[in-house]
This record gives structure tokens, C-alpha cells and sequence, in this order.
């Protein structure tokens, strides 16, 4: 069998510089595309129209800060409140804008009927709208979920 000789003869040298061909079709492709996406993108319809008071702009969104420490004490606003004022603060909050947003941040030792309690004093002034606030940092730091360990052979059940 013959597989070739064993003298090498100097053929073509490899060329060194960028093809730069497949990159101009590629951005002629892309600039195609976004030519024609482009017109899509903005309504086709043009309007005048009217113009009102009443129509503003939205403000941002109100919210209130009402955190719980180790032993179920309530701050509201970083101000320590006992539970009738703070039911008192929170039905004033609810009658002058009943949208706003209660945001509950509470110590996890923190008992859950005093959460609880807490989120029934706010629904009871009018205010619907509670968010619990928690420490990402500590969650991204913490173990991944824990699963049962593999049943071992003395443990695993009878078939």
C-alpha cells in the first residue's frame, strides 16, 4: 500500500491576514434586520391628545416600614411605637391614602402571632397592601436546600 511519498514538498504558505468577508455579511444581515424591525417598533398611528389636570403622571409609589425586633417590639418608620399608637398611625396612613404599602421587616425569632398580629392591625386600617422585606445576602449564603439523606440499606423499605 502506497500511502504517499515520503518527500515533502513546500506548497502554498498559509495566508496571514483576517478575512474580513463573513463579518461584512454578517453586519450587512443585521443592519437589514434592524431596518426592518425598526418601523415596528413605534405606533404607526399618530395622535394629538388632549390634555387634562387630572391626568399626571403617577408618583412613586408610598410605602411605610414597620419592623419588628427580637422581642416583637414595633417600629414604625425607625420610631418605636406601642400597638395603639401604631393602630392609631396606621388607620391615619389608611384614610389619607389607602394604597400605600406596608413593607414588614421582622428578626426571624420574632414570634409569628405577633406577625400576624401586626398584619391584622394593618388590613383592620385599610391598608391591603404588605410586602415582607428579607436579607438576600444571607439567603445567597446559606446551603442550598436540604434533601433527606439516601435511605440506607437497614433503613430502606421492605419490597
Amino acid at each position: 500500500m502506497g500511502f504517499g511519498r515520503l518527500e515533502r514538498t513546500t506548497g502554498s504558505q498559509p495566508m496571514s491576514e483576517i478575512n474580513v468577508t463573513p463579518l461584512v455579511d454578517v453586519m450587512l444581515v443585521l443592519v437589514v434586520i434592524f431596518i426592518l424591525t425598526a418601523p415596528l417598533l413605534a405606533s404607526s398611528i399618530r395622535l394629538d391628545l388632549p390634555k387634562t389636570p387630572a391626568a399626571k403622571p403617577s408618583d412613586a409609589p408610598k410605602f411605610v416600614t414597620i419592623v419588628l425586633d427580637r422581642g416583637g417590639q414595633a417600629f414604625l418608620d425607625d420610631k418605636p411605637v406601642s400597638q395603639p399608637e401604631l393602630e392609631q398611625r396606621l388607620t391615619q396612613i389608611g384614610r389619607n391614602s389607602p394604597d400605600t404599602e406596608i413593607q414588614l421587616r421582622a428578626d426571624k425569632l420574632v414570634q409569628y402571632g405577633r406577625i400576624v398580629e401586626v398584619m391584622g392591625t394593618a388590613q383592620t386600617a385599610g391598608l391591603n397592601r404588605i410586602g415582607f422585606i428579607a436579607d438576600p445576602a444571607a439567603a445567597a449564603a446559606a446551603p442550598a436546600a436540604k434533601t433527606a439523606p439516601a435511605p440506607t440499606p437497614s433503613t430502606a423499605p421492605k419490597r
